[in-house]
C-alpha cells in the first residue's frame, strides 16, 4: 500500500517536494529507502533493484567497509553511536556523489536520517533531481516479529525487546521521516504486495 506522507501527519510535504519533480534528470533518480529496522529496506530494496535493473546499495555495508570494523555492532561498541552516525553521514555523502548519479536503490540504516547532516544531504540531492525518498513503515508488532526471527547486526537501542524498541523509536523518529519522504509504503503485508507498492512509489 502506497500512502502520500501528506495524509500521514505531514501536511507540509506534498507542496514542498512537488517542485523538485521538474528538476529530475532524464536518467531515473536513485531511490533512497528510509524506515525503522525491520521495515523491509534491505529485502525490498534488493528486489526492487533487480526489477529496475539497477544496483542495490546497503549503506550499513558501505559504512563498515570504510571504517575497517567487521560489523555494525562491533563499530558501535568500538566508537560509540555519535561517531558511528558521523561515519554513516560520510558514507552517504560519498554514495550520493557517485552511485546515486547513475540510478540505484539505496537502503539507509534505521537511524541514518537522524544523523547530523544527513537530512541536508538528502534534501540537496532531491532538489537536484538525483534521488527520490521512500519511507517504509510497518506496525511495531510486525517489526518486532520480523526482528525476533532475523535480528541482524544492529544492537538493541532502547526497550526490552524488538517490539517495544520499534514502538519507542517510531514515536521518536517517524514524524520526521514522514516529513522527509516523497512517498510512504506500508510493508505489513506480503513481500509481493509490498514490492508492487514500492515499485509504484518509486516511479
Amino acid at each position: 500500500m502506497t500512502v502520500d506522507p501528506a495524509n500521514a501527519g505531514s501536511a507540509n510535504t506534498g507542496s514542498a517536494h512537488a517542485g523538485s519533480a521538474t528538476t529530475h534528470q532524464s536518467e531515473q533518480p536513485a531511490i533512497v529507502l528510509i524506515g525503522l529496522r525491520g521495515s523491509g529496506k534491505t529485502t525490498l530494496g534488493t528486489l526492487l533493484a533487480a526489477r529496475l535493473g539497477t544496483r542495490f546499495i546497503d549503506l550499513d555495508n558501505r559504512t563498515i567497509a570504510r571504517s575497517g570494523h567487521p560489523s555494525v555492532s562491533a563499530m558501535f561498541r568500538a566508537v560509540g553511536e555519535p561517531a558511528f552516525r558521523a561515519a554513516e553521514c560520510a558514507a552517504l555523502q560519498d554514495v550520493l556523489a557517485t552511485d546515486a548519479q547513475h540510478g540505484a536503490v539505496i537502503a539507509l540504516g534505521g537511524g541514518t536520517p537522524t544523523a547530523p547532516g544527513v537530512r541536508a544531504l538528502l534534501e540537496t540531492a532531491r532538489a537536484n533531481g538525483s534521488i527520490r525518498i521512500v519511507l517504509l513503515e510497518a506496525p511495531p508488532a510486525v517489526l518486532g516479529a520480523r526482528l525476533s526471527v532475523a535480528p541482524g547486526d544492529r544492537p538493541l537501542l532502547m526497550g526490552t525487546n524488538f517490539t517495544e524498541e520499534a514502538a519507542l523509536l517510531g514515536e521518536r523518529r517517524l514524524p520526521a521521516y514522514r516529513a522527509l519522504a516523497d512517498s510512504m509504503v506500508i510493508t505489513g503485508g506480503t513481500t509481493a504486495e509490498s514490492l508492487d507498492a514500492l515499485a509504484a512509489a518509486a516511479r
